[in-house]
């Protein structure tokens, strides 16, 4: 099991552990995650998994796919480090990694 810490926009911080082969979205949504939704069920097209990630991770990571760029595009508060969490698979690689959250996905946001 790789553990994950997601940090909401308020600095609510949430570690948790997530399978190998599953992806950020999913840990999220599987542990409660408030700030993730997952509303399309990670196909990529609904942008409810936004995150950001630590550049140093990002650089180990493959590229961001012609769909999740789209997707981005349309995105609230989108930085270089914003990744669609559902096309982020989750390897041992990413063990210990903090994933942050916009605060435009924030509950009441």
């Amino acid at each position: 099991m790789i553990q994950l810490k997601y940090i909401e926009h308020d600095g609510t911080s949430h570690t948790v552990t997530v399978e190998e082969g599953m992806n950020l979205m999913e840990g999220a949504t599987l542990n409660m995650v408030p700030g993730v939704e997952g509303m399309c069920g990670g196909i990529c097209s609904c942008a409810t998994c936004h995150c950001y990630l630590p550049e140093e991770r990002l650089r180990s990571l493959p590229e961001a796919g012609s769909g999740e760029l789209a997707m981005l595009e349309a995105v609230e508060g989108r930085r270089g480090n914003s990744r669609l969490g559902c096309q982020v698979v989750v390897t041992a690689a990413l063990d210990g990694m903090e994933v942050r959250l916009p605060k435009s996905q924030g509950v009441g946001s």
